[in-house]
């Protein structure tokens, strides 16, 4: 009997290739403290390994975190920015630390402590602007909070407490919406009570506590955790295939792989849509593959735009998506426009049923309507480089969970182990996908044969039915069109902020 691993190892509450920043301005009189903090997830934390273990034993001691630390926190002294009364004033590193936390796939986290400070001048009242050092253009919370120690906070755009008890505890109705901010602007005056210390209990707990996984995210741990093992036996390997499998499949069932796409592929091919929804399923599969091979590299080489590559990549998609859903409603909207042409050029004004199939030379698709009853449709099909130009778009870009998979069997020797996992993990992705086109080619194929049984009642049902097959070619192309649209504006935002 094979068991999964539960672990004691949490995904990040954020994202595993998130680095996240507070800073808690305490103003003294005469001196700024910042409490500067850096929540390193699995991704930024195995990226910044060969720039602490120096001495190249693959161990990360004390020593060598300390130091990084050290530098870390001197980096960020050196590229925040304070101004007092319109005038710049250096900002000083202090104490700093470092340590691990346990994360997923054997991957550990990091956490950074800084004790900044500045002078502040022997005024009355001041006006303080403070901008943290830029951590980057990537997802991940940015806090800044601001208090007073006998002095008064007389106007302030930031609020005097962490909403994520300083990287420790974030809370779970923000997650999908992290703040984002960037720079603190404060007006002083002498005078106040005392600031009370902050509670240990923030520094200690552990981060994403509060977060507890469920559902596909368990499934997601199990795997994960699996890759973290060094006794791999046959059915302990066949396990974690399966679960891969799975994963994959259930993974496929997010926003963002295609469905859509599949959909709108079988809405408009018909019968001969299979051959469009292998293909589409094939494409999105072995691209999301090699994306997750292509950006584990990346990350495995120490290369720190990796979140940036999935941020552009996201908007690339949607930029493709929303191309081929333009090229699609061109067509269909052609395609409709000869319709009606046709439609006139071929009205016969009789009784009896036509056993013609009205056959033509050209490859496009329209609809006949006799005044009789009888209508028939042919097909508007995308183009083999439209259906490989959507499924390119569909899977371009790589899951995060799978990229952790293979970057921490990677580092724990066991590069094949990750590399089988994944391709599992393409595997189930194109079943959920094929399976998906596969039920819309059925579903419309029957709603076909139900529509073309019913003519010549002549009920307004029967009328409506047809005009909604008749418009389903330009519906779906829209569909797509804003899908891709979307996925642009999504992209956009959490990459240009």
């Amino acid at each position: 009997m094979v068991v999964l691993p539960a672990g004691s190892a949490e995904a990040h509450p954020l994202g595993n290739f998130t680095v996240n920043r507070y800073d808690g301005l305490v103003v003294t009189p005469g001196t700024l403290r910042v409490d500067h903090v850096e929540d390193l997830a699995e991704i930024p934390a195995a990226q910044a390994k060969p720039e602490i273990d120096r001495d190249g034993d693959d161990a990360l001691s004390g020593r060598e975190l300390g130091a990084w630390a050290a530098r870390r926190c001197a980096g960020a002294a050196e590229g925040a920015r304070l101004t007092v009364d319109g005038r710049e004033v250096p900002v000083r590193a202090g104490r700093a630390q470092a340590r691990q936390r346990p994360g997923q796939a054997g991957l550990p986290t990091l956490r950074v402590e800084c004790r900044l400070t500045a002078a502040l001048g022997d005024g009355e009242r001041a006006t303080v602007a403070y901008r943290p050092r830029d951590i980057g253009t990537g997802p991940g919370w940015r806090e800044v909070t601001a208090q007073g120690d006998r002095m008064t906070l007389t106007d302030a755009n930031v609020p005097k407490t962490s909403a994520s008890h300083r990287l420790v505890r974030y809370p779970a109705g923000q997650l999908s919406s992290p703040p984002d901010q960037r720079s603190a602007a404060l007006k002083v005056e002498a005078g106040g009570p005392a600031l009370a210390s902050a509670a240990e209990s923030d520094r200690d707990e552990a981060v994403g506590s509060s977060v507890l996984p469920r559902g596909v995210d368990r499934w997601t741990q199990a795997l994960t955790s699996m890759v973290a093992r060094h006794d791999i036996t046959f059915g302990f390997a066949l396990t974690a295939f399966a679960t891969a499998v799975l994963l994959g499949a259930m993974h496929a069932l997010a926003p963002g792989h295609g469905k859509t796409m599949m959909a709108a592929a079988a809405a408009a091919g018909g019968r001969s849509a299979l051959r469009d929804i292998l293909t589409l399923g094939a494409s999105v599969t072995v691209t999301h593959t090699l994306g997750v091979f292509a950006l584990g590299l990346l990350v495995t080489a120490g290369s720190a735009a990796a979140p940036s590559v999935i941020s552009w990549l996201g908007i690339a998609s949607g930029v493709l998506v929303a191309v081929a859903g333009a090229g699609l409603l061109r067509k269909a909207l052609r395609r409709r426009r000869h319709m009606r042409a046709h439609h006139h050029s071929h009205d016969h004004d009789h009784d009896h049923a036509h056993k013609d199939d009205h056959a033509h030379a050209h490859g496009h698709t329209h609809t006949h309507d006799h005044g009789d009853g009888h209508t028939h449709t042919h097909e508007v099909r995308p183009t083999l480089r439209g259906t490989l130009l959507l499924g390119f778009a569909g899977g371009m870009v790589p899951s995060p969970s799978a990229v952790i998979v293979l970057v921490g069997a990677a580092a724990l020797g066991q590069a094949w182990f990750g590399f089988v996992l994944v391709v599992a993990y393409g595997l189930g992705l194109a079943l959920t996908l094929t399976l998906a086109g596969f039920t819309a080619v059925r579903l419309g194929v029957r709603a076909t044969e139900r529509l073309a049984a019913r003519k010549g009642s002549g009920g307004r049902i029967d009328q409506l039915l047809g005009a909604v097959r008749r418009a389903s070619p330009v519906g779906t192309a829209a569909v797509v069109l804003a899908l891709g649209c979307g996925l642009v504006l999504r992209g956009a935002a959490t990459t240009l902020g």
